[in-house]
């Protein structure tokens, strides 16, 4: 997995070796000075589009430069082709997208996951990547998920990344039987307008009647939640 504290410490050993201060480096990046020690301490990494100007800058490679984060093979691939603006290729691994979804605009994380979509993703992959990508990818994958084992409290840290489109996308799913109605307790956690909906397919027996019972419970911890808020 690429490390940003190895890629950091590179970069402060280039640095130094240029003889430049973190000052010269940030404003030929057009970068604060903070911005330059915190890459160098590893707590953040350089915006892609800007790593060939860094490796311009110290004389190295950009394949130099990237290694030095230890990045695996498809990360690797990942970060040279969007830093060089060119096209990535769909990766082998969706573990090499996750790692590297902070680092990336959501535009390009949705163009990497929209290949691996086709061929389905574990749930657990799609709620570590929600939080960076757009809706519209988000559905892509979720379409073609696979959420035969995914526990309720995996579902319940996906729900407040997505939009109501990709809610509605569940939603169908567990209309048509794909997934289990019990899925609709995380749902209907995160959603004040689904009850309506809910209400509706157990009046046409696309739901059972126990999901009103669900939709009760929801709405219960909803209201202690909120109190809770209220109270702190």
């Amino acid at each position: 997995m690429f490390d940003t504290q190895k890629f950091g410490g590179y970069l402060n050993r280039l640095r130094k070796n240029a003889d430049m201060t973190q000052a010269e480096v940030a404003d030929k990046l057009n970068v604060t000075r903070q911005a330059i020690s915190r890459y160098e301490h590893g707590e953040c990494f350089p915006d892609v589009s800007i790593l060939v100007q860094i490796a311009d800058i110290f004389h190295v490679t950009l394949d130099e430069l990237i290694g030095a984060g230890e990045p695996s093979r498809g990360e690797s691939a990942i970060l040279s082709s969007v830093a060089r603006g060119e096209r990535a290729a769909t990766p082998e691994r969706i573990e090499d997208i996750v790692s590297l979804a902070p680092y990336l605009k959501p535009s390009v994380l949705g163009e990497l996951s929209a290949g691996l979509a086709q061929q389905g993703i574990d749930i657990s992959n799609i709620v570590a990547l929600a939080e960076y990508l757009q809706d519209d990818s988000v559905i892509a994958m979720l379409k073609k998920a696979n959420f035969d084992t995914i526990p309720l409290d995996l579902m319940e840290k996906l729900m407040p990344f997505l939009e109501a489109k990709s809610k509605a996308a569940i939603f169908d799913k567990i209309l048509s039987g794909e997934m289990d109605w019990h899925f609709l307790y995380p749902m209907l956690l995160y959603s004040d307008s689904m009850n309506s909906q809910v209400e509706a397919a157990v009046v046409e027996g696309a739901l059972p009647w126990e999901a009103l019972k669900l939709m009760r419970k929801a709405m219960s911890e909803k209201w202690k939640r909120r109190k809770k808020d209220d109270e702190r």
